[in-house]
C-alpha cells in the first residue's frame, strides 16, 4: 500500500530544505520526495511502508519543528 504524507517543517533557508530532503529521502520505503507550499515549507513523501512517527522524530531531531499535515493512501 502506497502512502502519501505531507509534513510541515520549519525551514528558514536553502540549507535547511536540503537537510530536510536528505533526512526524508534516506528513510525506508520512500520513493518520492518533493517540496510544496508558498514558502516551500511542506515536504511531500510518497512511498511504501513508511513509518511516519519515526520520520517526524528524525526530522525534529535534525532539522526542527515538524508536524504531519496529512497522511493518505496514494493510488
Amino acid at each position: 500500500m502506497k502512502q502519501k504524507i505531507v509534513i510541515k517543517v520549519a525551514m528558514h533557508c536553502q540549507k535547511c530544505r536540503t537537510k530536510a530532503l536528505q533526512v526524508v529521502a534516506s528513510a525506508y520505503g520512500v520513493t518520492f520526495v518533493g517540496l510544496e507550499g508558498e514558502e516551500k515549507d511542506k515536504v511531500i513523501v510518497i512511498g511504501d511502508g513508511i513509518d511516519a512517527v519515526k520520520l517526524i522524530n528524525c526530522l525534529r531531531k535534525k532539522v526542527g519543528k515538524s508536524d504531519i499535515i496529512t497522511l493518505t493512501e496514494d493510488k
